[in-house]
């Protein structure tokens, strides 16, 4: 965390280093994007006011990427720890699929909502209702006596997560003005989030190892605590909200229905083919839904997700490369956990171990990214980090064998593609979030959050068909074809990131930084 030191209080252009004119900020004050009140100075003879001091700095960065942590670490630690609960509490298979469903379904329908309750209610107070429903779930899920009570604790978890995760970027976007302040601020985020998910594996492998499976859950009551103290003391909220008229409930329901909906009947492609009914279902039910939701948001006074903002051209096409470059991305730790487990016969402990440089790599490349934007802009370095990512997964996916070593087969591959991804989503996220109002920070969070979650899980079933497809020569596939097919996910992953490439034209020239401009 001390590459934060690293991120000065936010200037807005025209005014000066620290100069909170134009932005409405005030000492401490998260999302400063007020607008003029009468009588208020602009123009020539404008008398600057001091920005945030650092130590608010500090405290909005530390409470976003630690927010973002949290929640990305969750996934891969409970992954690691489902033998040990099936186990533990005599769980059936279908008990142990929604205790990974019931996060992964309301996390994913109720992104949009919270992004959008951010804006209207407030960043810190709603940061607060997420981490707080966030930690007490995790309490109740560590302390589960039995399955309903486990995959409850996972649902509240889950939107206890949506609530946090657009609020973790939502409070940069709106803190910190467009410009370099920003960006490394947002490549913060990104490099100590992904991390999360490269660590996932080995604090889940320590913890249920050493401990018991109860920890990967009861783990996240201390650190909960102990960020709701760094928000309640550290951040001061006076910014801009989007009005006091009350969510879009009709929207709200459409939206989370579709979302979820949709994200279940892609997660039923791990059971079944793609024309079944259990799949094909579902999928209809949450397009209808999102087909019903844009309905309503057009015609709503007030609506959860204001339709311009997807013809802002940076949000749009954002969002766009966000979801088909997050269906390769996600495979990176997913496939290589259990290649190491099931093929090298690795313990949860030494996979975890494995995937330290990656980790590495994604902070180095998260990092070097805002440098490297300022020289040669958004759309190069966003189409740079998908070429990196696209030969690492290449490369993963030639020299995958039953016999793999870690020199090998793991190292060099693997640090190019999580250096790719590093180099990859700290420019694409500035650009996704660019051109919005700081009142509407929220929502624009959301739908980044949400194409990240849509991408991951279509990915997922795109791949484990590849997966399945080729290894499956049998009940019980052998190392060799497990081997084969966890290596044809990985060339497929290297096609589809290579799409999210060629997309990179849609981003507008305006998205880079170095303009100096606010986007459009």
């Amino acid at each position: 965390m001390a590459t934060m030191s690293s991120i000065p209080s936010p200037s807005v252009p025209g005014t000066g280093s620290g100069s909170g004119t134009g932005s409405g900020s005030a000492p401490g004050a998260v999302g400063a994007d007020a607008p003029h009140g009468p009588g208020h100075p602009t123009g020539l003879g404008t008398v600057p006011r001091p920005g945030p001091p650092a130590s608010h700095i500090w405290a909005v960065v530390l409470a976003s990427s630690i927010g973002q942590f949290l929640v990305v670490l969750d996934v891969s630690v409970v992954n690691v720890a489902l033998p040990s609960m099936r186990e533990g509490l005599a769980l059936s298979g279908a008990a142990l699929q929604w205790v990974v469903n019931a996060y992964a379904l309301t996390f994913a329908g109720f992104l949009l909502l919270g992004g959008r309750a951010a804006d209207l209610f407030g960043r810190k107070p709603v940061y607060l209702v997420g981490l707080g429903l966030f930690t007490a779930a995790s309490l109740v899920g560590g302390l589960a006596q039995n399955a309903e009570m486990l995959v409850a604790a996972r649902a509240a978890q889950g939107i206890g997560a949506a609530v946090l995760a657009p609020v973790t970027l939502s409070l940069l976007t709106s803190t910190f003005p467009k410009g370099p302040a920003r960006t490394r601020a947002i490549a913060t985020w990104t490099a100590v989030g992904t991390a999360g998910g490269a660590a996932g594996g080995l604090v889940g492998g320590v913890l249920t190892d050493l401990l018991s499976w109860r920890w990967v859950l009861l783990v996240n009551a201390p650190v909960g605590v102990l960020v709701v103290a760094v928000v309640v003391f550290g951040l001061r909220e006076r910014g801009e909200r989007a009005g006091r008229r009350g969510l879009d409930l009709p929207g709200a329901a459409l939206v989370t229905v579709g979302v979820a909906t949709l994200a279940y009947g892609v997660g039923q492609t791990e059971s079944h083919s793609w024309a079944a009914a259990d799949v094909v279902a579902p999928l209809v039910v949450g397009l209808l839904a999102l087909a019903a939701f844009v309905a309503v948001e057009a015609r709503s006074a007030a609506p959860l997700v204001p339709l311009r903002l997807v013809r802002l051209r940076a949000v749009a096409a954002g969002n766009v490369v966000t979801l088909v470059a997050m269906t390769g991305a996600f495979a990176m730790w997913y496939f290589l956990s259990l290649y190491m487990q099931n093929v090298l016969g690795y313990s949860a402990i030494r996979a975890g171990l494995c995937f330290l440089p990656h980790t590495a790599a994604v902070i180095v490349g998260s990092k070097a990214a805002p440098w490297l934007m300022h020289r040669f802009g958004t759309r190069l370095m966003v189409a740079a980090g998908g070429v990196v990512a696209t030969a690492g997964f290449g490369w993963q996916g030639l020299v995958l064998t039953a016999d793999g070593t870690f020199w090998g087969a793991l190292l060099g591959p693997g640090v190019l593609m999580a250096g790719g991804i590093g180099l990859l989503m700290t420019p694409l996220t500035d650009a996704a979030t660019t051109g919005a109002a700081a009142r509407e920070a929220g929502v624009v969070a959301g739908l980044v959050n949400t194409s990240r979650q849509i991408g991951g899980a279509l990915g997922l079933a795109v791949l484990g068909a590849v997966v399945a497809a080729t290894a499956s020569h049998g009940a019980r596939p052998s190392p060799g074809e497990l081997a084969d097919g966890y290596a044809a996910a990985y060339l497929a992953a290297a096609a589809l990131t290579a799409v999210s490439v060629l997309l990179v034209g849609l981003l507008p020239r305006a998205a880079g930084p170095a303009r100096g401009v606010s986007g459009r």
